[in-house]
């Protein structure tokens, strides 16, 4: 899957292969959990997480990965020491395997997202 046509979250998680299902509401849930403020969108075919209209956070099971999509270049920057062995995209982690995937980066991502507002990519 690379971009869905689900209409919400529900339904996304319900058509992700099962492999990749339980670290997905995984994910689903510290974001719910940490970006306090910020609405839970389909945006692009995957979940988004919106504030103030702009989408900050988002993830997607795509062919090969599970990604995290950070729009923040400022929250980028501020991790780069961490992020410096992830398999990164110009804007997305990436996690081949879905019990790779670092839920206490991702947490700590999600946690400097929410502190403050910032401009996005």
């Amino acid at each position: 899957m690379v971009q869905s046509s689900a209409a919400d979250v529900d339904a996304y998680l319900a058509e992700v292969p099962d492999d990749r299902r339980l670290a997905l509401t995984r994910l689903r849930e510290l974001c719910r959990a940490e970006l306090q403020g910020f609405t839970e969108v389909m945006a692009y075919g995957m979940p988004a997480y919106e504030r103030g209209g702009v989408a900050e956070i988002a993830f997607a099971s795509q062919k090969q990965y599970i990604s995290v999509y950070l729009t923040r270049p400022d929250v980028r920057d501020a991790f780069a020491e961490r992020l410096a062995g992830q398999d990164m995209g110009k804007g997305c982690l990436r996690f081949r395997k879905p019990e790779n995937l670092d839920f206490d980066l991702v947490r700590d991502l999600l946690r400097a997202t929410a502190a403050a507002p910032g401009a996005v990519c």
